[in-house]
């Protein structure tokens, strides 16, 4: 470790992890948290003006002495988040890491984690529901930590699902893509499905799950979106969240189930956490599994630790020079 700071760029962050990478950095905090080393710092937010709002996650993991928050905001001239380290014994700064790639890399990786501990280990086939910005990093995780061989892809408009699977079939030659004219043609006896959509109306029913299906729900984090029908949870043998607390607040799909009138509660919702830490272990033939991730802080600073220890080693980054200690002015003394 340095003395001074270090600025990460995003060419930085791309150049020093790749997504599989980021699972395995994942898997490393979660397990901190569910041994009682890491806490989680829930988000945070305000709003302006039509569409505007900034947002502020974090965390605090003990084993490496490190506390870090990511902020952003949502504008219609667009986004630049930042993740900033602190040492957690001195409070000095270690790092600000430019944050989107590492963003786009913690989701994606999340539904990673989720897959590995919960899917099948034979699972190779992946249908995906989604094909927006974050479609692509959600595949690649899951080929990460599956033997995948074929990906049925779904969007409504079909440019936009011709023009992923084109773009997935010239990054995967391997794979098998194929677009499908509606969700149930893609989900088909599929051992996994992915939703990443903006959907406000369910788009994955109970009936179109193969027995044995793993599901990532990882699009609908505001509570005006949902991507699956309450029929999914009876037959969820094995339901695991991110993040209990923001799930509670935040995903309408599991309010309305658990909190409802419905039958359901939230004794059977786990942290992936517990799972990852070997508290709670995956049931042996379940019907279909559900993972939902809302996005957290202790995901982000994972990710960020191990960027910040790569760029270390590989003397890359900015330094930042500490600034001396000085005494505010008081009103018109000190000129």
């Amino acid at each position: 470790m340095t003395s001074d700071p270090v600025w990460i760029t995003e060419h930085d962050v791309v150049a020093l992890m790749h997504l599989g990478e980021a699972v395995d950095a994942i898997e490393r905090g979660l397990r901190a948290e569910g041994e009682g080393h890491a806490t989680n710092m829930e988000k945070t937010a305000a709003h302006w003006g039509a569409s505007s709002n900034m947002h502020a996650i974090g965390a605090v993991d003990e084993a490496h002495g490190t506390f870090g928050t990511k902020t952003w905001g949502h504008t219609p001239g667009g986004s630049t988040p930042l993740l900033v380290l602190w040492d957690a014994a001195t409070g000095r700064l270690r790092a600000v890491i430019e944050a989107f790639a590492l963003g786009q890399m913690r989701t994606g990786a999340m539904s990673g984690v989720g897959t590995r501990w919960m899917s099948d280990p034979a699972a190779d086939e992946l249908a995906v529901i989604g094909a927006g910005k974050q479609a692509l990093t959600q595949v690649a995780a899951v080929l990460a930590v599956r033997p995948i061989r074929r990906v049925r892809i779904f969007s409504p408009t079909t440019a936009r699902r011709e023009a992923f699977a084109a773009k997935l079939a010239g990054l995967y030659p391997h794979v098998i893509v194929e677009g499908c004219p509606d969700a149930a043609a893609a989900v088909t006896d599929a051992p996994i499905v992915t939703l990443i959509t903006r959907a406000r109306e369910p788009v994955l029913f109970a009936s179109m799950l193969a027995r044995g299906a793993h599901v990532n729900a990882a699009g609908a984090i505001t509570g005006e979106r949902r991507e699956f029908a309450q029929d999914v949870f009876p037959r969820a043998g094995f339901v695991a969240v991110d993040t209990i607390k923001a799930t509670r607040a935040l995903s309408s799909e599991f309010i309305d189930w658990c909190d409802g009138t419905r039958g359901g509660d939230w004794s059977g919702v786990h942290r992936i956490a517990d799972i990852v830490a070997g508290r709670v272990a995956r049931p042996a033939s379940p019907d279909v599994t559900l993972f939902k991730a809302m996005g957290m802080g202790i995901s982000d600073l994972a990710v960020a630790l191990e960027i910040l220890s790569r760029a270390l080693a590989a003397g890359r980054g900015r330094p930042i020079p500490h600034p001396d200690r000085v005494t505010p002015r008081l009103f018109g003394d000190g000129g």
